[in-house]
């Protein structure tokens, strides 16, 4: 396959016709010019709506930092030598109107056929009430990962019930709460199986031939480095004494639609000591038998035909599923029940000892590999049809595709049995060609087997006019003489394949069975929605994870059916307005990032540094180097890092800081000429995770390259980047991109995201193909890393659509508000909490970290107590304890405006207020407000007040929360009580009438 042609010589500038961009004006603005092309362009600049603080705040807080200028804040701050010489050469910042005007004539250019090509998408039909109040609702998709459960149970719930809907429908006992798509969660059980079986000797893992081709590439891609060897052909022949492995995967239905009774082979698999894992259609569990009844150990599959649209590909939500046994190796996160301070039901994540900030290079699986968003909305698919409306959905699509079976063997075809929803059509008088051609000219897409087969693959969205389309399209001449309706009449009734058929019960809790009405489900999601605090609330002052405005304008493209409803497959000729947005938000990445290429498929950050470790190591085998293991990591480096090294197969050495917090470059350069021989990479943040730049970063590089070694830039803070300095000119060959950080893609309550890498010239040629859309990928490209060709797509266009509203100098002013934020923070707090860390001009970067560690000493306060604490305040605490223990790391953004930095300032400082009447000997050391937070409205309306301060003080702490405040709706969680009783479905409704919650939800 060639590799494919992406000018990117293109001048950014002239994507689109405008008037060169105005410099930013931080004061009044001026007046419009009287006449010429200004005077007639839109007035509206998104980049004042997108950044927080106007003229006059920046003015303010540059004066309390003693700048007097924000270039002078910028010039102190970020390294001289490192500085970008030039302004970015992107095109003008438009308005909102333009840019989505604009939009629309680039998804125009997608032609949105009917699609049954299948393998594991299907077109499915949303709920208006679930797009409209979760999809599309920024109460939902503005959340962050529920690290402060707390703060998360509204969120934390609706996961519960997506686990319990895969626990019911697979028939296994213990599920995660999403993993990215179907094939990495497939290679996720590889490498979970792997770690349960392979201490017998064997690496062998047999894929069926019969698998969807896009799984068993990522799966062969992530056997690679693992010295894993994958084999792949027909279940029916293998023989596991002959060739022992440590598992097997098989797919139901097979991509062909075939249905296999596996109970043998799964016996034989387990006779010779292996797991089998199943990659199940979720949707046809509701009539087929479920994996767990016929043996299997894993079950996995994507959830994305419960209600979320195909997305050329993505975010969609697989599901991840298994037996108890292994519930400690089970990757991802897992939603458990446990109990707060008042005995009352609350959720939280699971054995959290498996996260990889703990773990590091030991962690279970890197984590960071969710779609909680999407595993909401499928979770409330199944609430909103229940069993029965599943089951109903399920066996319509099986008449469907009987009906269409009994009218392709009236023309004389041939249709392979059983199936439930795929049909694998053997052709007579016609070749694949033909078929193909004939179903193009009525807008329609079917999958090629071979020459003489072809597969259609019916769904929730088949009408019986579709049928009619269908077998117009394979009758060999003239008009068939029967009728669909004729064809249904005659097939009788069959509920479900025979010997298949389901006969257990699923979905039985009561929170699949009472919200079927819209007024239900509406008040069902509303409820939820209320106990999560997100972005509609308040700041969320997360560091290292970039919480910033996603704006409604980026996020509207997402729910278009020029984007939303392509399958990941069509012919690219039917996806041009797609082509043409990679190909400019490619190269846009590329000129913001200074690289040569950049790869679109990795969907998730921790992906983005797996397939960037990837790339380096199929640099070094083309070069003969194959042997470089090692991989230096600084003991700063975010959690994800050496996790994904090791899944990359690397060695990982760590690397000490200095006091500063910087990389100790002598111990770098010691440890480089330690391994100068097998050294592979060094991973480095930039700016550092402990949110400085380091003067030595370009020498950092250069000892790396000296060694032979190239230079893994992680991406997670590129937000103080864009537009100053570029990882490409300082010395970095490979970086990830997180596009729910810097550029706006929403974090939707832990996933989606997407990661893509920018590389250097000499690694283009090594950039993830895949085995089913060959013009994707360097000539000599890794493997897939994701199900789809260019990740999760439909969302995309939210960072095509940011970076064309800001331009290159929106960019930049966001870049430099973002670090002002931060320095005006660590400012503010610094008389009250020391700074830990900051850079050689006494800055920070667009992040600081604030050491509490003295507290637990002079007032017993831990840092989780102020974390608590700032609920009350009505905020979610910044990122706790990491990536030093003890302390807080907080990064404001450029979206927040003056007035929110100060109030959430001054909660801090008023806690602090709070720690010293304990120091004091004022407040008593155990009952005082930070130990008991936070506090709910019903502890607080309790009869009884036990505490030795005031009900006011404990709920209205500050003067902004009588104006509004956001309430916990349970006290502090006891994690301990929940992982030592661990459950992670839906409890019996039983459970809670016994504590006392009346509430009808499913885990209030």
């Amino acid at each position: 396959m060639s590799e494919p042609t992406i000018d990117r010589r293109v001048d950014l500038h002239t994507f689109w016709e405008g008037a060169p961009e105005p410099a930013p004006d931080t004061t009044v603005p001026a007046a419009a010019p009287a006449s010429g092309k200004g005077y007639l362009d839109y007035t509206d600049r998104f980049a004042e709506r997108h950044i927080g603080p106007d003229g006059r705040e920046v003015e303010h807080m540059l004066a309390a930092l003693g700048f007097e200028s924000i270039d002078a804040l910028i010039d102190c701050a970020v390294p001289a030598q490192i500085r970008l010489e030039r302004p970015l050469q992107l095109s003008a910042g438009l308005s909102e109107h333009e840019v989505l005007v604009r939009l629309g004539a680039i998804a125009a250019q997608n032609q949105v056929f009917r699609s049954f090509i299948g393998m594991g998408y299907a077109e499915c039909i949303t709920p208006p009430v679930i797009q409209r109040n979760i999809l599309e609702n920024p109460g939902w998709y503005t959340q962050y990962t529920p690290y402060q459960a707390e703060i998360a149970q509204g969120r934390l719930e609706a996961l519960l019930n997506f686990q319990t809907m895969v626990i019911d429908l697979t028939g296994l006992e213990i599920a995660n709460a999403s993993l990215l798509d179907e094939g990495t969660a497939a290679a996720e059980a590889m490498a979970m199986s792997f770690g349960l079986k392979a201490k017998g000797g064997a690496k062998r893992f047999f894929v069926s031939e019969r698998c969807h081709p896009q799984t068993i590439a990522v799966v062969q891609t992530r056997a690679l480095p693992l010295g894993i060897d994958v084999v792949v052909g027909d279940h029916h022949r293998f023989d596991f004494e002959a060739q022992p492995c440590f598992g097997a995967l098989v797919q139901y239905p097979a991509t062909d639609g075939a249905l296999f009774d596996y109970r043998d082979f799964v016996e034989a698999a387990h006779r010779a000591g292996a797991l089998v894992t199943v990659a199940a259609d979720l949707l046809s569990l509701a009539l087929l038998v479920p994996p767990g009844e016929f043996g299997a150990d894993i079950a996995v599959g994507n959830t994305q035909r419960f209600g979320v649209p195909m997305g050329y590909g993505g975010p969609h939500a697989a599901y991840f599923a298994t037996r108890d046994t292994y519930k400690r190796q089970l990757p991802g996160r897992i939603v458990g029940v446990s109990t707060d301070v008042h005995g009352k039901r609350a959720l939280r994540l699971a054995l959290q000892t498996r996260e990889q900030h703990i773990r590091r290079d030991k962690a279970t699986s890197n984590i960071c590999t969710a779609q909680v968003l999407l595993a909401v909305i499928a979770g409330m698919y199944a609430v909103y049809h229940g069993p029965v409306g599943l089951r109903r959905i399920a066996e319509r699509i099986y008449r469907l595709a009987r009906t269409l079976a009994a009218g392709l063997v009236r023309l004389g075809h041939r249709v392979g049995e059983p199936y439930f929803d795929t049909l694998r059509v053997e052709l007579d008088g016609l070749d694949a060609r033909s078929v193909v051609e004939r179903a193009e000219a009525r807008r329609i897409n079917v999958r090629v087997l071979d020459g003489q087969t072809i597969g259609v693959s019916l769904d929730e969205a088949t009408s019986s006019r579709d049928l009619e389309d269908l077998i117009a399209i394979f009758a060999l001449e003239g008009e068939p003489d029967f009728t669909v309706a004729a064809l249904a009449a005659g097939i009788g009734q069959a509920p479900a394949p025979e010997g298949f058929g389901r006969q257990s019960a699923y979905l039985t809790h009561p929170v699949f069975n009472r919200y079927h009405s819209e007024t239900e489900l509406l008040r069902y999601m509303r409820r939820l929605e209320s106990r999560d605090l997100s972005l509609t609330t308040s700041m969320i002052p997360l560091g290292s994870c970039t919480m910033k405005l996603n704006a409604t304008a980026e996020m509207l493209p997402v729910s278009w059916p020029e984007f939303a409803k392509l399958h990941p497959f069509v012919p690219l000729a039917q996806a041009r307005g797609y082509q043409l947005l990679f190909e400019q938000l490619e190269a846009a990445l590329a000129e913001i990032t200074g690289f040569a290429a950049v790869s679109l498929q990795p969907n998730a950050g921790s992906q983005g540094e797996y397939s960037g470790l990837l790339v380096i190591r199929a640099y070094h085998e083309s070069r003969g180097e194959g042997h470089r293991d090692v991989c230096l990591i600084p003991q700063s480096a975010h959690g994800t890092n050496p996790a994904s090294a090791v899944m990359a197969g690397l060695k990982v050495v760590p690397v000490a800081c200095d006091d500063q917090g910087n990389i100790d470059v002598a111990d770098l350069e010691a440890k480089a000429a330690t391994h100068a021989g097998r050294l592979a990479a060094l991973m480095v943040t930039y700016p550092s995770t402990h949110g400085v730049f380091e003067e030595a970063i370009a020498r950092i590089c250069e000892i790396v390259h000296g060694r032979g070694g190239q230079v893994y830039m992680d991406g997670a803070n590129l937000n103080a980047q864009v537009g100053l300095c570029r990882p490409g000119d300082f010395g970095a060959d490979v970086c990830h991109l997180n596009l729910h950080k810097t550029f706006c893609i929403p974090h939707g309550g832990g996933g989606p995201g997407m990661g893509p890498i920018g590389v250097a010239s000499h690694l283009a040629a090594f950039l993830p193909r895949h085995p089913v859309v060959g013009q994707v990928g360097g000539h000599s490209g890794i493997g897939a890393v994701a199900a789809a060709p260019w990740g999760s797509a439909s969302i995309l266009t939210i960072s095509w659509v940011y970076i064309f509203l800001m331009g290159g100098t929106g960019l930049t002013e966001a870049t430099k508000v973002a670090i002002l934020n931060a320095n005006y923070i660590a400012h503010r707090l610094a008389p009250h909490y020391p700074v830990l860390y900051k850079g050689a001009g006494g800055l920070v970067a667009h992040e600081c970290i604030l050491d509490l560690r003295k507290l637990k000493s002079s007032a017993g306060i831990e840092v989780d107590d102020v974390a608590k604490r700032l609920m009350d305040y009505g905020f979610h605490a910044p990122t706790v304890s990491w990536p030093v223990a003890g302390t807080i790391m907080i990064e404001p953004t450029e979206s927040e405006s003056l007035e929110e930095l100060d109030r959430f300032c001054e909660a801090l400082i008023a806690i602090r207020h709070e720690i010293a009447a304990i120091e004091r000997g004022e407040a008593h050391r155990t009952d005082n407000p930070l130990k008991n937070a936070p506090h709910t409205a019903s502890s607080l309306l309790s009869d009884r007040w036990d505490h030795s301060y005031s009900r006011h003080q404990a709920a209205y702490p500050a003067a902004w929360l009588q104006e509004h405040k956001f309430w916990p709706t349970v006290g502090r969680i006891d994690n301990v009580y929940g992982d030592r009783n661990l459950v992670c479905s839906c409890p019996p409704m039983a459970a809670y009438a016994q504590d006392g919650n009346t509430d009808r939800s499913a885990a209030s």
